[in-house]
């Protein structure tokens, strides 16, 4: 799949600006159907439906991903999700729930993943060297972008979602929670102490490195 985001691209800018396919995506006029209308038109085999709904929801699923597997697994997962979600799309009966229901089957694929590599020997160190995510970028800023995203994923399980939601993919709080089904309360209140826990270990880290 060619950049559901521009993973560089992202962090770029600033780690908090959604991918320039996603940006060209609400430019085309989404909002002009609801997600429910999207959902209900998919179930019926609207291919161009599911596509939209694919563009409005590939952030969150890119997100939900990058919390729990690798980055340079995450894009071919993101893919494997939705071509996962058609097929099972006709039994999902609260159209409503469409956002929550995706970000199910995300976490279960990324359980799913992890259980095959296991199962193959081919488990790989989560807790990923920055030199090998700063090699896909070019920006100087790029390897201590790589290092708030590991930062990031050694935290909590209930604050990695929401921040990595929030900081890589520029989902705003309410969006989070609609998106994923997560009660608003609970995305404002793990993002706030998500950030503190990222801002002791970002502050302990750069203690810790020699002075150049």
């Amino acid at each position: 799949m060619q950049g559901t985001l521009q993973f560089g691209a992202v962090w770029e800018q600033q780690l908090v600006t959604p991918s320039p396919s996603m940006q060209q995506g609400s430019r085309k006029g989404l909002s002009e159907d609801s997600d429910d209308a999207l959902v209900r038109a998919s179930q019926r085999g609207d291919t161009e439906a599911f596509g939209r709904l694919y563009q409005r929801y590939a952030r969150m699923v890119h997100g939900v991903l990058l919390s729990r597997v690798h980055v340079t697994d995450v894009e071919d997962l993101v893919q494997d999700v939705f071509l996962r979600a058609l097929p099972r799309l006709g039994a999902l009966r609260d159209v409503a729930r469409f956002g929550p229901w995706l970000a199910a089957i995300a976490r279960n694929m990324a359980i799913d993943f992890h259980r095959r590599t296991r199962l193959r020997g081919e488990g790989r160190d989560d807790s990923a060297d920055p030199n090998e995510q700063a090699a896909a970028g070019t920006a100087s800023h790029t390897r201590e972008a790589a290092e708030v995203l590991e930062c990031i994923r050694s935290l909590p399980e209930a604050y990695r979602e929401p921040l990595i939601l929030r900081l890589v993919e520029g989902m705003s709080g309410p969006e989070i929670a609609e998106r994923t089904g997560l009660q608003p309360g609970s995305v404002r209140v793990n993002l706030h102490r998500g950030m503190q826990q990222l801002r002791e270990k970002l502050a302990a880290g750069t203690k810790g490195r020699p002075q150049v």
